[in-house]
């Protein structure tokens, strides 16, 4: 599990009723905590479920057999069949999910969750919430139940994990953190950015304080390193250990799950160790968060408890370790000794067998001449021998058994050998369940306090998240590549990326060069041929405003964010066979969904709207779209290769248009990636693509002069738009202005003056778009 700390450690519950409701329970098996989810699903395609299963990219999801939605809708089973086919799926009876007694006492649900959630109380408000939300806890019984089956503290095995997507995206560009918890939160944060405009500030203003503060900045980093990247995987362990382990439960059986509880003490041990270390260095810190950890962290009195409880038991000289068989030495001696005499034994017995092992290696280095034999360990197989093929010519002595090539070495065993890893493990296996029976105490002892080490996790992640991916992100590239972006609640939209350039790669800069949306000029039509970057433009601009969300730096000189709630895309083309949609129908469903779910306070970004269809009908979509969303005066970037689209800005003042620039070059086209006010059409662009495409020259002129005709009907219409509209145009440049105004930093003086050339510009018809 170590190595897959990216893939996801979710099971998810869900359930439906027939007025459209969806519970749904998300079980995190690592940090043993969940998150429930009760919502009115408005998409018969069941869109806003499918959002937040991506969201949680869940290895295993848990429904009941029978559908339960109203007519019209698929169901959740259905949904988990069709669109999640690599996800294991489980069917649970449904008493398991238990919302039969919703009306007489509190649901099972509620019962169970609330008796294995922390005993804070402010931990949960089940008691006023589980009439209202009674779906959502059914969800979290079957859930809880499905996750005791399947033996959360035992690593699962790889089948359940699903595929890994290694796609190159903004997640694996920003992904240098060092722990599982900051890869999981980093995650999490690009799919849900923040709203909040405080906690994003305060975000920033620890990286200000990281970026300014060299020693500081490598001084934490250097000290993360010292926490056990599984530091908030050890708290489920301690949230499910039964409260007492008899002598019936002892067995080889339950040998492994003593280990894994033995090594989470040690790393426990461990982390505590480095608080003091990760104090010293936060001491003197100024931003918010970083005094708050150190006040909330690093003077909290119960680290040191729990760190004397645990020296009280455990070794002083034990730490963790993520060599296997320095961590098995390590685990069978945590216990102090002295403590069990049977413990002593066993220890003895470990001890033994582990010299007799090695005895074995270097006899066999004598006796058949191998002085090149290693004896590598893994916890599946034990200790087996690794001999260079260059060693043994091709002939390697009868004893040897199991063989098998690895590269350039043999790796082997012998009948001694696996007898002695026999006894070996039996008396590791030994060594914990008695270890396990000694460090009864200190695990009570420990669970009481676990809301403290969730806590303790929770820092670790975000700590890890801001100085491991944020801030090393930003100090690898040049210092002027990166800013800190300013929010507004309700104001413009502004990036400005200078002379940037536009890279198609997500691991290198990805940056637009110019945005502005504003109450006044709430959509930006970006026009241009096809090939010449609109689709990747676009895409940066969502990348830059997640990016400004979740608190980090973005690549621009400067940008002004307004804080939206969702980001809603409609890019890319292709059929979808499986929901039995074309190209032009998945187009449309998405843009359905777009305008269903819409608020003003929302992104939208649509890129070639209509080219599925015929011109005449993709293009009066198209319009009519921009027209209802310029009613609902939501920000909205829309890339199209419609040039009559750019005869909006001649009748809505509040579209604003951009064009991609393309030079002709001996017949030929020179794509810039520079974008460029107002509309710049390349004479017959697709006529020169003809020609090169090779169409005869008969045909070209014909389609020339009836592009011709159709171009100069165009160019009287929009006279006559600019003409019937030019006041209301007028009236707009001046309340654009007048925004861009209030939401500057300028001095007073300097506001007066602008004041002043806008009424002199207004007065003499001299203001522009």
């Amino acid at each position: 599990m170590e190595e897959d700390g990216e893939r996801s450690s979710f099971i998810i519950g869900l359930i439906e009723n027939r007025a459209k409701e969806v519970g749904v329970a998300a079980f995190d098996l690592r940090l043993a905590s969940l998150h429930l989810s009760q919502y009115i699903e408005t998409s018969s395609s069941y869109q806003n479920t499918k959002t937040l299963l991506h969201f949680y990219d869940p290895m295993v999801i848990i429904v009941p057999p029978n559908k339960l939605a109203p007519d019209g809708m698929v169901g959740v089973s259905e949904l988990v069949d069709r669109c999640y086919t690599s996800t294991k799926k489980v069917i649970m009876a449904r008493g398991c999910f238990d919302d039969t007694k919703l009306f007489i006492n509190v649901s099972q649900g509620a019962v169970l969750v609330k008796s294995l959630a922390a005993k804070e109380p402010s931990a949960l408000g089940l008691d006023t919430y589980y009439k209202q939300y009674y779906l959502c806890l059914a969800a979290a019984a079957a859930t809880i139940k499905c996750v005791q089956n399947l033996e959360i503290i035992e690593p699962l095995h790889s089948s359940l994990w699903g595929i890994n997507n290694k796609k190159r995206s903004l997640f694996h560009m920003l992904k240098t953190t060092k722990t599982i918890g900051g890869t999981r939160l980093l995650r999490a944060n690009l799919l849900q950015p923040l709203k909040d405009i405080e906690t994003i500030n305060a975000r920033l203003d620890c990286l200000d304080e990281l970026m300014s503060n060299e020693e500081l900045f490598f001084g934490v980093s250097q000290v993360l390193r010292k926490f056990p990247k599984e530091t908030d995987r050890v708290l489920c362990h301690f949230c499910f250990k039964p409260k007492q382990v008899t002598n019936e439960v002892l067995g080889h059986a339950n040998a492994r799950k003593s280990q894994v509880l033995i090594a989470s003490i040690i790393l426990l041990k461990t982390a505590l160790e480095a608080l003091p270390l990760l104090s010293k260095v936060l001491k003197d810190a100024k931003s918010f968060i970083l005094c708050n950890i150190y006040k909330s962290v690093c003077e909290n009195e119960k680290y040191a408890s729990i760190r004397k409880r645990i020296e009280v038991v455990i070794d002083e000289d034990v730490l963790h370790s993520r060599v296997p068989f320095v961590a098995r030495t390590q685990q069978c001696f945590a216990v102090k000794a002295g403590v069990d005499g049977l413990l002593d034994v066993a220890r003895r017995s470990f001890c033994d067998t582990s010299e007799a092992i090695h005895s074995l290696a270097n006899k066999y280095r004598e006796e058949f001449k191998l002085p090149n034999l290693k004896m590598p360990f893994n916890n599946r197989q034990g200790f087996y021998f690794s001999i260079p093929q260059k060693d043994i010519n091709g002939k390697l002595p009868s004893k040897f058994i199991q063989v098998l090539k690895h590269g350039k070495n043999i790796h082997c065993s012998t009948l001694e050998l696996a007898s002695l890893n026999v006894r070996n493990k039996s008396a590791a296996e030994e060594c914990y369940m008695r270890t396990e029976l000694c460090v009864e105490g200190l695990i009570d002892a420990i669970q009481k306090d676990v809301s403290i080490l969730t806590m303790l996790a929770e820092v670790l992640c975000l700590l890890d998240m801001i100085v491991n991916s944020f801030a090393h992100t930003i100090s690898i590239k040049p210092v002027d590549r990166y800013t800190r972006p300013e929010f507004t609640e309700n104001g413009p939209m502004a990036i400005d990326a200078g002379r940037h350039p536009v890279l198609e790669s997500l691991h290198n800069d990805f940056v637009p060069n110019n945005i502005f949306l504003s109450e006044a000029s709430n959509m930006v039509v970006v026009m241009g041929p096809n090939m010449s970057g609109k689709s990747t433009y676009l895409q940066q601009v969502c990348l830059i405003v997640i990016l400004a969300q979740i608190g980090c730096y973005v690549p621009a000189r400067f940008s002004i964010i307004r804080v939206v709630d969702r980001i809603f895309t409609r890019i890319g083309t292709g059929d979808n066979l499986e929901s039995n949609s074309s190209t032009f129908m998945t187009e449309m469903k998405e843009t359905a969904y777009l305008m269903q779910n819409v608020s003003p306070r929302s992104l939208i970004v649509m890129d070639e709207l209509g080219r599925a269809t015929s011109s005449s009908d993709g293009f009066a979509i198209a319009w009519s779209c921009c027209e209802h969303l310029l009613s609902l005066k939501v920000y909205t970037i829309f890339a199209t290769h419609m040039e009559n689209l750019s005869e909006l800005a001649s009748i809505y003042p509040n579209v604003k248009i951009l064009h991609f620039e393309v030079d002709v070059k001996n017949n030929r086209l020179d794509f810039k990636f520079n974008l460029r006010d107002g509309l710049r059409r390349v004479p017959h662009y697709g006529l020169l693509l003809a020609r090169v495409a090779g169409l005869p020259s008969s045909v070209i002129e014909t389609a020339r002069s009836i592009t011709e005709r159709i171009t100069e009907k165009e160019m009287r219409r929009m006279e006559v738009n600019c003409t019937q509209y030019e006041s209301i145009q007028m009236i707009y440049r001046v309340a654009q202005r007048l925004i861009c105004l209030k939401y500057s930093n300028q001095d007073e003086e300097a506001t007066r003056q602008a004041l002043q050339n806008l009424k002199e510009s207004y007065i003499e018809g001299r203001l522009t778009s």
